[in-house]
């Protein structure tokens, strides 16, 4: 039988493009203006990223939070693969913390912190069940 791409797989994949989204949402704005009327610069994107305020910042952030995320999701799949743990457990897990990570940068970016971080910790317990899920 050949490997196949589980749903799980296709989630790290989800998870490893939201920081992308984050930073479109963060940098979007800013596109297409000239620099001198704070648009974005391209030469200084960090900085310029750094000069942002309100939902813009607040996306950025998002940014870094999902890129810190990641690894530990990408290991608990990989984990949980390797451990044969049930795929359908494996695959729902998934499922849920990318959809808990797609509301934790919702939350995020619309400034509400302890909705946020209720998310945020939601997700971490997701990911350790997904850590341990072929624990035996």
């Amino acid at each position: 039988m050949l490997p196949h791409f589980t749903i799980a797989y296709w989630c790290v994949f989800i998870a490893a493009m939201l920081p992308f989204v984050c930073v479109a949402l963060a940098k979007g704005p800013g596109v297409g203006k000239p620099r001198r009327e704070g648009g974005f610069d391209n030469a200084d994107p960090r900085a310029w990223l750094a000069r942002q305020t309100d939902w813009q910042a607040r996306a950025n952030a998002a940014q870094a939070n999902t890129f810190e995320a990641l690894p530990f999701f990408i290991g608990a799949v990989i984990v949980a693969h390797q451990l044969k743990a049930p795929q359908g457990i494996v695959d729902i897990l998934a499922v849920l913390f990318v959809t808990l990570r797609i509301v934790f940068v919702a939350m995020y970016v619309g400034g509400l912190p302890t909705a946020r971080s209720v998310i945020w910790f939601l997700a971490l317990i997701v990911n350790i069940a997904i850590f341990f899920a072929g624990f035996r």
